[in-house]
């Protein structure tokens, strides 16, 4: 029996992906083995003894302390491309809003509506001039980051007509597959910033991009572009692009990731994290999180890790060996030969990689005691080490 923690309130689909038999899931548990999680704060979370992963029903993966997860020898996963459609449809509302001054007009009928003696019908002829803005059609389109969600905006993009930049400097031959072959995939985001009447961005936050958007890569771009931040509001640095707002190099920002600073600026359209919340994402999200932490648990197999490598391996044995470890020589011969010495068979070994850290799967043909494991503990560079029988 699993013990698995909510730190959230959970989608229903993704909970009955645990079997009630093999699995207890409370918000309350002790000593548990995994985590479900969507946005909780867990870089003061004191880790239990028995945690073995955390997965996070959604993409980013901010609020989880990776490093000292890796360390402690515990597996991080999330969920990307489930909540891709929800975040591309409000994409397209963001373009719009972005365009026009959608808001700012129904915010100025409701204020004549209330105003004594006006005739509405009469005011708004004479009134709309001051929210036109042009048509994103025969525009160009900037997409940072060609992930699953950047993948669709640029495809959406196409269908509405405009001129579609794509940049992602780790583009994948699975994302590149995704795109249409009329966009324009460009190696040096300098090219994507002197072309795009629109900017939307579509990656991680992290040591690389954090701040990239700032006062340089604004005075690259064109005058009065409009930029789209629905990824991380770290992306963005407020006080550069407030300034752009108040100069008129850019014409108007949306943003996911509204605060006290940013959500009264000039120009600004400030939604209030809205970008997977459909409750089809929500559903989406909860079931891959809930598949990928019980494939771990039972079998040890990893897909989409934030911390550990990509390993599926199909059982060849009665019991599994599965070893989390630093990524440094002679590690495979150290576990090898501490098997062999106690007359353990190998039937089947999987090593793969991931930066500073690995991951090493062996099927046995017969279980093991806890004096091997030990042994195996004990190897400098090994971090977690358990046993799975099938």
């Amino acid at each position: 029996m699993f013990t698995i923690k909510t730190l959230n309130k959970i989608s229903p689909a993704g909970l009955k992906i645990l079997d009630q038999d093999q699995y207890a899931v409370t918000g309350d548990a002790e000593n548990e083995d995994g985590i479900l999680v969507r946005s909780a704060d867990m870089h003061a979370y004191e880790f239990p003894q028995n945690l073995l992963a955390i997965a996070r029903a959604g993409a980013g993966t901010n609020n989880i302390p990776i490093a000292r997860c890796s360390e402690a020898g515990i597996a991080v996963f999330n969920t990307p491309g489930a909540n891709a459609n929800a975040v591309k449809e409000l994409v397209l509302c963001a373009l719009l809003l972005s365009s026009r001054d959608i808001l700012g007009g129904v915010e100025w009928v409701r204020t004549q509506a209330m105003t004594e003696g006006v005739d509405v019908a009469a005011v708004v002829e004479k009134g709309k001039s001051a929210f036109v803005g042009p048509e994103v059609y025969r525009k160009t389109l900037g997409v940072i980051g060609l992930g699953a969600i950047g993948a669709l905006v640029c495809n959406i993009g196409l269908s509405l007509g405009m001129e579609v930049y794509g940049y992602d400097p780790f583009l994948s031959v699975d994302a590149a597959l995704r795109l249409d072959r009329h966009i324009h995939v460009v190696k040096d985001v300098s090219e994507l910033y002197r072309q795009a009447d629109y900017i939307t961005l579509h990656v991680p936050c992290n040591d690389a991009t954090r701040g990239s958007i700032n006062a340089d890569a604004i005075s690259r771009m064109k005058d009065g572009v409009r930029i789209i931040n629905l990824a991380r509001g770290e992306l963005v640095c407020d006080g550069d692009m407030i300034a752009a707002l108040e100069s008129g190099k850019v014409s108007r920002y949306v943003t996911d990731f509204p605060n006290n600073t940013i959500a009264l600026a000039k120009n600004v359209v400030a939604i209030p994290h809205l970008g997977a919340s459909t409750p089809e994402s929500e559903d989406n999200c909860a079931v891959m999180a809930a598949q990928e932490l019980r494939e771990y648990l039972e079998n040890g197999n990893i897909k989409n890790s934030v911390n550990l490598p990509t390993l599926e391996q199909e059982w060849s044995g009665t019991a599994r060996v599965c070893i989390i470890h630093r990524n440094i020589p002679a590690m495979l011969s150290s576990i090898t030969s501490i098997l062999s010495q106690d007359g353990v068979n190998v039937e089947n070994l999987t090593n793969k990689s991931k930066k500073d850290y690995a991951y090493t799967v062996v099927d046995l043909n017969t279980s093991v005691g806890e004096d091997v494991l030990s042994e195996i503990r004990a190897v400098d560079g090994v971090l977690r080490v358990r046993l799975i029988r099938r």
